[in-house]
């Protein structure tokens, strides 16, 4: 899909679950958007979705909808055990894709993905809607123009209290359950906006007894002397707030920094100062805007979520989850050298 389009963009959806029905209802009241199909392994789940949010197609299986040529990108909302064989499927079928976080299991399954996607020159974007934040993008943009100095911390955090039964998709290896990926890649992903990937990757955490990480620090640094804490956890009820420190001033993010409304500029000998930012948009909706004004621009990648950063951000949860000594069942764990 290339050149301008007037028309809406038309998306399928393959999935059914929480996430893809929270996505159908914010983009079901975009303008610009069309759900026009939604797939699933089990044909009654697609067509209860479909009835539920007036999609005219409903798919039994991924194939199907993977192969129906009226749509222009597809969002996969499978859990991320399923993403490198979904989001490939349809990326072979030839469609765009927008594919949830976090991107795969490892760095192994995301390079195959991103490999596929530039090969075929077909559009690719990590659903990390953090980045497509309006209050996000001018944190960037005020850092970008010395508002606080140089970077030297960043602090984040994301932990929810549970408790989580054994048969929960969070702590079940199989599905790739564990604070770390299902939670700590908002930390992580804070992070690496600002600072890009870390030169060294620490952690310590407490496992499960199926073997995910339940509770887990991250400490970051990187060959300029900034560093980051950051922690995730599936036991605890964590502030889930956010702060970047640097030589000349400090950000605060208050509790949901991953999708914050304000954060407050602190600047030594000034007032501290809030900072908003208003689109009328929700969080599904500004990454669906992306995706739609990449599309209607002939972009194969976003520069707000690009594909580079994406992998950058697996390659440290790799390099942390070796060092937990978390292991998925089929996936490699392809830290690296960090």
């Amino acid at each position: 899909m290339s050149g301008p389009k007037a028309e809406p963009v038309r998306w399928g959806i393959l999935a059914t679950g929480g996430i893809a029905a929270s996505f159908a209802t914010d983009l079901l009241e975009m303008a610009d958007a069309q759900v026009i199909a939604v797939g699933s392994r089990r044909p009654e789940s697609a067509k209860r979705f479909a009835e539920r949010f007036g999609i005219p197609r409903a798919y039994g299986g991924w194939e199907e909808l993977a192969a129906d040529d009226d749509i222009d990108v597809i969002y996969v909302a499978t859990p991320h055990s399923a993403h490198r064989a979904a989001a490939g499927l349809c990326l072979e079928a030839g469609r765009a894709v927008l594919c949830e976080k976090p991107f795969t299991l490892d760095v192994r399954e995301a390079q195959e993905l991103v490999d596929l996607a530039r090969t075929r020159g077909r559009f690719l974007m990590e659903a990390m809607w953090t980045y497509c934040d309006p209050v996000v993008r001018r944190m960037t943009e005020l850092i970008q123009d010395g508002a606080i100095g140089e970077v030297r911390a960043v602090h984040a955090d994301f932990g929810l209290p549970g408790p989580y039964p054994p048969d929960h998709r969070l702590r079940d290896p199989a599905l790739g359950g564990g604070a770390l990926l299902n939670l700590g890649v908002y930390p992580v992903s804070f992070a690496q906006l600002l600072l890009g990937e870390p030169a060294e990757v620490r952690a310590v955490g407490q496992l499960s007894p199926e073997g995910v990480d339940v509770n887990t620090g991250l400490a970051l640094g990187w060959d300029s002397g900034a560093v980051a804490l950051l922690s995730c956890s599936i036991t605890a009820d964590t502030p889930m707030t956010a702060a970047v420190t640097g030589t000349a001033g400090r950000i605060e993010f208050p509790r949901g920094f991953f999708h914050p409304e304000r954060f407050v500029l602190h600047r030594p000998g000034r007032d501290p100062e809030e900072i908003t930012a208003v689109d009328g948009m929700r969080a599904y909706q500004r990454e669906a805007a992306e995706v739609m004004r990449a599309l209607r621009a002939g972009e194969t990648e976003s520069p707000l979520v690009p594909l580079d950063g994406t992998l950058a951000v697996m390659r440290t949860l790799d390099a942390a989850r070796e060092r937990l000594g978390v292991r998925y069942p089929g996936a490699e764990a392809a830290a690296g050298e960090a």
